[in-house]
């Protein structure tokens, strides 16, 4: 996990997560940053390592440094106590390593989950496909795999009136439409809520 700029980065940016465990993690008012799950990982006791997807230097800890994409990432810019409108999502803009969902705890009407359940490695297109010892291990977007500013949302299609979703966009938004599918896929991704509690299960069950 990563905090914004200016913000801590709980748990030393990275622990490990077996199946069926789980974990608290607690934030400070204002907090925002990403959290993302790494996969095929082997440490040593140091906590010095490899993870096939979403590593950060080879290390258990990422300490304030972010996971190498493809990775699935929940983003989140959390409000106050006197105003505890909290905004949250599952973003594919870095590309898709395992499913995950973001789900508020109470909060009321009107409050969303966040989620891509669906495992897109089996259905990646084959220029997106991030692949180790002939296995596909991730789903790259296609910012990622074609480097350009027209599927980055970058330089003069850095605005949402000239970076459109591309096809491949469509693809991600068809199968996951409760994610983000590109740089300004707010209207339908983006959740907000006024719960104090959240759970982020990754693996969801469909």
């Amino acid at each position: 996990m990563l905090g914004g700029a200016g913000q801590p980065t709980p748990k030393d940016g990275g622990f490990q997560l077996s199946s069926g465990e789980e974990s608290v993690i607690d934030v400070p008012e204002k907090w925002s940053g990403r959290i993302w799950a790494r996969q095929g990982c082997s440490f040593d006791a140091s906590g010095k390592g490899t993870c096939e997807t979403g590593d950060c230097a080879n290390q258990l800890h990422c300490r304030g440094m972010g996971g190498v994409p493809p990775a699935t990432v929940v983003e989140m810019t959390l409000g106050t106590s006197v105003s505890p409108l909290h905004f949250y999502d599952v973003s594919l803009v870095d590309g898709f390593n395992l499913p995950v969902s973001m789900a508020p705890v109470g909060g009321g009407i009107g409050c969303g989950v966040a989620a891509c359940v669906v495992d897109l490695n089996i259905c990646c297109p084959s220029m997106l496909e991030e692949r180790i010892g002939g296995k596909v291990v991730g789903c790259k977007s296609a910012c990622l795999a074609m480097q350009s500013a027209k599927y980055c949302c970058t330089g003069s299609y850095g605005n949402p009136q000239t970076c459109k979703p591309t096809l491949f966009s469509h693809l991600f938004k068809a199968i996951c439409p409760k994610a983000y599918s590109y740089a300004f896929d707010d209207s339908s991704s983006l959740n907000k809520c006024r719960a104090s509690r959240y759970v982020i299960t990754f693996c969801p069950p469909k």
